[in-house]
């Protein structure tokens, strides 16, 4: 299992922490979405063998965010 950390902006209520936890944790092989709000900060637990973080990346920004790092 590996984590990431993704520094992500446009992120500011409850609808967008819900908006991004559900979409990522859709994706197969994610195991665990956290967002802290206040940071920015989006933590994914994930199987690399079956998801990429380039794929996280991309869901996030399907729900109209952008990933700074």
């Amino acid at each position: 299992m590996k984590e990431v950390t993704l520094k992500v902006e446009g992120m500011s209520c409850a609808h967008c922490v819900s908006a991004v936890e559900k979409s990522i944790g859709a994706l197969e092989g994610v195991s665990d979405v956290k967002v802290n709000l206040d940071q920015g900060l989006v933590e994914v637990k994930f199987d690399d063998s079956i998801v990429s973080v380039e794929k996280i990346k991309e869901t996030i920004d399907d729900q109209g965010y952008d990933v700074v790092s």
